[in-house]
């Protein structure tokens, strides 16, 4: 007869006391973490009890280690002792917690299998990182860090003193139309020069020029930036783009300025070591992304068919940095009321183009290719409002305000160029506003509007009827 017990050769390995022992401390502290990224799951810890806290500084500490470096040894057994100066401080609070003691087992166990002596030296759980002073990301980062160990040090601190930095977004495309800090979507006409953001760090000024006569849309056509000089990271730049001009460089020939600085994956589309200042030129004479490290702002200017579109993303604080001669900022107040074209959100649709509609008997639906950058500036198209809608659908699906404004633009110009215009200045929009929740704007008084809102209503009642059946249960 055969021997009872395991099914599988070579378990009993696996079960014996001595390899047990050797990875008792991994299981553990596996626990500890599994445990500690979804605590409400494994035990719901009182809120003074801090072991998550101990365990996420302990990996902080020990990821970088490797056994092939010199002072492995001691640089571990130094987070050990850190880790378990830890849990002794919050030992009282976690009580009867499946994590805290998992945790503590864990480290007994590692302590004697590494020799880690109990006293000893312990590593910092806030080691000192010096701040890149030409880089945005880094210095705020450096900022939050002391300003919340400060606050933490001093009760009575106000919990906004070390809240990390917001960013605001602003967006010009179109007839043109304004997306402001504040998400507040207008139609204007603003004919001639006129400036979007005007600051200490910062200026963006837009020249627009009507797009056909008899109508008051306007387009478009210069934008001119300027980085202002900040002291240790870069002079003064200008950069200056018009119609059928989008060089790849600043006014002085330069592409970029300032030393260089660390710029993570992701961050602006930049990845290891960048300039303070420098300018990214995505597709030659139609889309071009300027990025300032040093003050944390990124503009992307396009080309599309006769006319310039501008995205902005922005530090709100940078963006408050002004003086009462500077409070003319479309960007940040929107457009003057006597330049509206919509009617309070509402963007009332052109019957036909008021240049067009006098050639024609009749409003038809165009013939058009999907190539609508092809098409010349010189040959403009009569739409209707079904035709307008039916070519708008085929980039912008969702028929929020950049739908709306593409209809307009089709409607009032002809030129349907306008339809990538507006489907470009929404993909801006998404890839650099901080806020994925407001990315959607709906016309006032449309019924997609009214529907959004009702499913909004209806998500949140949802949800707190789930919390409240949750609460019922425990």
């Amino acid at each position: 007869m055969g021997r009872a017990g395991c099914c599988c050769r070579g378990a009993e390995r696996l079960a014996s006391p001595s390899l047990v022992r050797r990875f008792r401390p991994l299981l553990l502290l596996i626990i500890a973490l599994c445990c500690g990224a979804h605590i409400g799951q494994c035990q719901v810890a009182t809120p003074q009890c801090r072991i998550q806290k101990c365990t996420t500084d302990f990996v902080s500490l020990t990821s970088h280690l490797t056994s092939a470096v010199d002072g492995f040894h001691t640089e571990f057994c130094k987070a050990l002792r850190a880790y378990s100066a830890c849990t002794q401080r919050t030992a009282k609070s976690c009580r009867g917690n499946l994590v805290f003691h998992s945790a503590v087992l864990g480290i007994s166990d590692l302590m004697s299998q590494r020799n880690c002596s109990r006293d000893g030296p312990t590593s910092s759980t806030h080691p000192e990182v010096q701040p890149e002073p030409c880089n945005y990301h880094s210095r705020t980062q450096h900022a939050h860090t002391h300003s919340h160990a400060h606050a933490h040090s001093h009760s009575h601190a106000r919990s906004h003193s070390h809240s990390q930095p917001g960013y605001l977004f602003c967006g010009l495309f179109g007839d043109p139309h304004l997306r402001t800090f504040k998400d507040s979507f207008q139609t204007c006409k603003v004919e001639g020069a006129w400036p979007l953001i005007d600051n200490d760090y910062l200026s963006v000024q837009v020249t627009n020029v009507p797009v056909v006569t008899g109508s008051s849309a306007t387009a478009t056509n210069k934008i001119t930036i300027i980085f202002k000089p900040y002291e240790g990271c870069t002079d003064q730049r200008v950069y200056q783009a018009v119609t059928d001009n989008l060089p790849a460089a600043f006014d002085d020939g330069t592409v970029s300025s300032g030393d260089p600085i660390h710029a993570s994956a992701g961050a602006d589309g930049a990845t290891g070591k960048v300039r303070a200042l420098w300018i990214s030129e995505r597709s030659p004479g139609h889309h071009v992304e300027l990025h300032a490290g040093y003050i944390g702002v990124t503009v992307i200017v396009r080309q599309l068919g006769h006319y310039l579109t501008l995205a902005v993303r922005i530090p709100e604080e940078l963006a408050q940095a002004y003086d009462a001669s500077q409070d003319l900022q479309l960007c940040l107040n929107g457009c003057p009321s006597s330049e509206r074209i919509d009617q309070g959100g509402h963007l009332p649709l052109p019957l036909s183009p008021p240049a067009l509609g006098l050639q024609v008997q009749q409003l038809r639906r165009p013939s058009y290719s999907s190539q609508t950058q092809s098409l010349p500036y010189g040959a403009p198209q009569v739409f209707g409002v079904e035709g307008a809608k039916e070519r708008c659908r085929e980039q912008l699906e969702v028929q929020d305000i950049y739908f709306h404004s593409c209809v307009f633009d089709l409607l009032t110009t002809g030129d349907a160029n306008f339809t990538v215009t507006a489907y470009s200045a929404q993909k801006d929009m998404e890839s650099l506003h901080p806020h994925q929740d407001r990315w959607r704007i709906y016309p006032r008084g449309s019924a997609t509007s009214t529907i959004h809102l009702d499913s909004q209503h209806i998500k949140h009642l949802a949800l707190f009827l789930l919390c409240a059946l949750s609460m019922g249960f425990m």
